[in-house]
Formats: structure tokens, C-alpha cells, sequence
């Protein structure tokens, strides 16, 4: 029966991943609420006791399980002390003030004290399981993993993990993505939580961050440090723009992201379903930053204010609807990768105020850059014509 004992935790150690110790622990957690619903109601038994305490050998696998008692003249508390009269008859040489061990055969155990027992293990052993997976995944927090698509709920899809499921609510999940059951695809961990009843795991397919992380996955130059990315702006689904700075001037940035035959980037664009990134170079100055987020629209020239995080961007005639981008998107983006507020004007919006100013018109170029700077990038535009030139020029 030992050496069964000893094989059935050897197998459950490797199946469970959980220590021999902590199991053995479990055992006796469980041996002693065995001992104690047994007697519990047999307070005139000297085995009812609070001192309860259980062992099982490592190497044989045998166990045992015994109360200790405090040998005293007049017992006045019967679960913590026997007396001297009944002491003797299992320790004959004992003494008043011994401790001594009363064990009990836990073959007496009855049915319902074992089925209690049974309970406290497997619940002892749950717990150490679900603690086990919470560290595995805990470490694996705000970074990402490889999963399967389990099943559909109401608002959120169930992402197998392994061990544990993660939980992709709706604000996480790309809306143009049609994920289908059995798919495998890398999440980002957002956070995990050890509650009492669940190991609750949230996971994003929207995250900027798992644009950087696929990256370190695929470039071994961001993984070691080398080429760092510094910005990244994203509207997952369609595009991102990503900005980089090389700690080694021998080493291209832009060059090692993308990767030979753009092999490196669009390994992290087929994770992302085709979604376009951008990958530029970043610069401490703010203007050359600017023309940089601005690509693929080409800019002439760049007056940026970094104290008011505002920036004026004139660009050549047929490059306006590029540089707005598709319903303003490549406006947008570049002003969430800057941190600046950026108003572009063509040649001829700019010549116009700038004729103005000179001939005295203040007014007249105000009203002419209130007109043009009135349009936010950072909304949607309604002119379907520049949606149109911006994605073919794009693409």
C-alpha cells in the first residue's frame, strides 16, 4: 500500500506539476481533519484532542497520525490534557508535565471522517495547482503567449493557454479580426489575477505593445537591446506607426526591423492579420521626427514648438491627401508617435497666408489658417476624394 502511495505521487507530481513536499503536506492536512471529525464528538475519548498532527515518510510512504496530551493529576481540559492514570497505561514510566503521544489507526477513520478527509486533499491540491499555474502566468504578465481559440461568450472569446484560459474581452479584440475556433494566435497579457474562486487571465489583440513584442520575438536586434523602440502608435486592424533609435551606429534600425526581403516585418504583419506598419526612425529633434512620422508623405519644411508640443507642416501639392492618410489616419498616428499637435498645409495653402502677411493682410491669414487649421486630424474627414488618393498613393 506505501509503495503504491509513493508511485501514485510520482505520477501526480509530474501531471499536476506540484512538489512531492506539497503534496505529502496535503496528505497530512488531510490525515488530521480525518483524526479530528472522528473524534470530535467523543470528548470523553482520550484520543479527543486539539494537538493533532500527522507524518508521512518520504522514502516508505507509511504513515501515522497522533495527538499530544499534557499528563496532569486532574484533567480540566480534556482535549489538551490526560491524566496521569490513563497516561500510564500506554507510557508506563511517564510523569506529571510529560507530553505524550496518543496515536490513533486511521483504519478507524469512519466514512464520512475519510470522505472529508478526501475532500481536504483534493481541495489542498487545487489550490497548490491553481497557485502553480498563477506563477507561471504571472511571469508571463505584460508580455505575450501563444494560444488557441476555445470558444465564443456573449461579448468575449476564451483563449486557451495551456494551463489556464485567457479571457479576451470585446474592447480587446481587433474589429475587422475574425478569429475562428482552433486558431492559434499570440495575445498580449495584460494582467492576472489569483481570485479565491478563478484564475482570471486578460489578454489584447489591440495593445500597442504587442506590436513591440512580436517584434523582440522576431528581431534579435530590439530582443538584446541594440535597436530599441522608442514610440509606437497604433489602431489595430489597419495600421501602426513605429518608431526606432539604434545604440549601435553601425547598425540600421529601420533595416533590421524590416528585416532581408522584408521577412522580419512581415512575419509580425501575418501575426497581425495585414495590419500596415510603419516602421521610422526616431530623432531627437522634433521637426526631422515629425517628417519622419509623416511617411511615406515627403515634407518641405517643419516649424515645431517643442514647449507648446505644436507643429506647423507644409508638404507639396499632390502630397496633402497623402500625408492626411485615409480618413486622416497618417496625420493622426504621426501626432500620437510625436506627442505633437501637427497641422499640415500644401505649398500653395502656405504661399497663400505667407502673400498675405506680407501685403499687410493679417486678418485675411488668419482667417485663411483658422480655415485650414479648423480640420483635426484627429477626426475622420468627410472628403471622400483625398480617402481615395491617400490609399492609392499608399498603396
Amino acid at each position: 500500500m506505501a509503495s503504491e502511495l509513493m508511485e501514485a505521487l510520482e505520477i501526480l507530481e509530474k501531471e499536476k506539476d506540484i512538489s512531492k513536499e506539497s503534496i505529502l503536506s496535503a496528505i497530512e492536512n488531510a490525515l488530521v481533519t480525518a483524526y479530528k471529525n472522528q473524534y470530535k464528538k467523543k470528548e470523553d475519548s482520550i484520543l479527543a484532542a486539539e494537538n493533532v498532527f500527522a507524518k508521512v515518510d518520504e522514502e516508505t510512504g507509511e504513515f501515522f497520525v497522533y495527538a499530544e496530551k499534557t499528563v496532569v493529576d486532574e484533567i480540566e481540559n480534556g482535549l489538551l490534557e490526560i491524566s496521569l492514570e490513563d497516561a500510564r497505561k500506554i507510557y508506563p514510566q511517564c510523569q506529571v508535565g510529560d507530553v505524550v503521544r496518543l496515536a490513533a489507526e486511521s483504519k478507524e477513520f469512519s466514512r464520512i471522517a475519510t470522505q472529508n478527509a478526501k475532500n481536504v486533499l483534493m481541495q489542498n491540491l487545487r489550490e497548490r495547482e491553481k497557485d502553480n499555474v498563477y506563477e507561471e502566468f504571472l511571469a508571463k504578465e505584460k508580455n505575450i503567449a501563444t494560444g488557441v481559440v476555445q470558444r465564443f461568450n456573449d461579448q468575449s472569446i476564451t483563449i486557451n493557454l495551456g494551463k489556464a484560459d485567457g479571457i479576451l474581452n470585446e474592447n480587446e479584440q481587433v474589429k475587422s479580426e475574425r478569429l475562428r475556433i482552433g486558431e492559434r494566435v499570440k495575445v498580449y497579457v495584460l494582467e492576472v489575477k489569483n481570485t479565491k474562486k478563478s484564475l482570471r487571465i486578460l489578454v489584447s489583440r489591440t495593445h500597442p505593445e504587442l506590436v513591440r513584442k512580436l517584434f523582440e520575438s522576431e528581431v534579435t536586434e530590439v530582443k538584446d537591446g541594440t535597436v530599441e523602440i522608442v514610440a509606437i502608435a497604433r489602431e489595430a486592424g489597419s495600421r501602426t506607426k513605429m518608431a526606432v533609435w539604434s545604440n549601435d551606429p553601425d547598425v540600421d534600425p529601420v533595416g533590421a526591423c524590416v528585416g532581408m526581403n522584408g521577412m522580419r516585418v512581415n512575419a509580425v504583419v501575418s501575426e497581425l492579420k495585414g495590419e500596415k506598419i510603419d516602421i521610422i526612425n526616431w530623432s531627437d529633434n522634433p521637426a526631422i521626427l515629425i517628417e519622419n512620422a509623416l511617411s511615406p508623405a515627403k515634407v518641405i519644411s517643419v516649424l515645431a514648438d517643442d514647449e507648446e508640443k505644436t507643429a506647423t507642416v507644409i508638404v507639396p501639392d499632390y502630397q496633402l491627401s497623402l500625408a492626411i492618410g485615409k480618413e486622416g489616419q497618417n496625420a493622426r498616428l504621426a501626432a500620437r508617435l510625436t506627442g505633437f499637435k501637427i497641422d499640415i498645409l500644401n505649398e500653395t495653402q502656405a504661399a497663400d497666408i505667407l502673400d498675405e502677411i506680407y501685403e499687410g493682410d493679417f486678418e485675411g491669414a488668419a482667417e485663411d489658417a483658422d480655415d485650414f487649421y479648423g480640420s483635426e486630424y484627429e477626426d475622420e474627414t468627410d472628403d471622400p476624394q483625398a480617402n481615395d488618393e491617400a490609399e492609392q498613393e499608399e498603396e
